[in-house]
């Protein structure tokens, strides 16, 4: 049976980085935010609800206007609410569906990539839970240089998440990630070893 890790950690962390040093080790990657992004996609099992319920975020190519929505959801606790409500069961779903293909194909582990893994309670699902942690300071100027963001509006998506000395006691791993790439695939590479997950 696959072991099903739960790889989390707060916005601009680097929980994609570490999922894609995973990958080359052999686990099956099962990423939230990219699931999020298919169902609310048009044509996506949720994109309509969406539409429906911010017709102010739909552009006149039927696409949604991600980067507006993200403003009006991390400015506004109860719109935050309200789509997490739409869009959460559609991703549990998709990502259940995909582990079970996974799990069919004898893969040795199964990274579930979930940024609210902690706050949406879904640590009792994973055998282990995998926390990628930076300090303030870094998460907030890699989120500026990658969202196009000022430190305002950085800092306040940060404050809209569980801080991680709360989700630390969740985790079986805590990987720290203020260096270099090659310093988180070393740790990461280190750790599979140890946990008995290389082949």
């Amino acid at each position: 049976m696959a072991r099903r890790i739960g790889l989390t950690g707060g916005i601009a962390s680097g929980k994609s980085a570490a999922a894609a040093v995973m990958a080359t080790l052999g686990a099956v990657v099962i990423d939230a935010d990219l699931i999020a992004h298919q169902v609310t996609d048009p044509g996506g099992s949720v994109f309509e609800q969406v539409s429906q319920g911010f017709p102010q975020v739909v552009l006149e190519t039927g696409w949604l206007d991600r980067r507006e929505l993200a403003r009006i959801v991390f400015s506004d606790p109860a719109a935050r609410e309200r789509l997490n409500a739409i869009v959460h069961p559609a991703v549990r779903q998709r990502m259940n569906t995909l582990a079970r293909e996974a799990e069919s194909t004898g893969a040795a582990a199964i990274v579930m990539e979930i940024p609210l893994l902690v706050e949406n309670h879904l640590e009792q699902y994973m055998d282990e839970v995998w926390l990628i942690e930076v300090s303030a300071d870094t998460q907030v100027s890699r989120l500026m240089a990658r969202s196009h963001l000022s430190e305002e509006q950085a800092r306040a998506r940060i404050a809209t998440q569980m801080p991680n000395a709360e989700k630390r006691p969740y985790a079986q791993v805590v990987i720290e990630n203020e260096g270099s790439l090659e310093q988180l695939a070393a740790s990461i590479r280190a750790l599979w070893r140890q946990r008995g997950l290389a082949q």
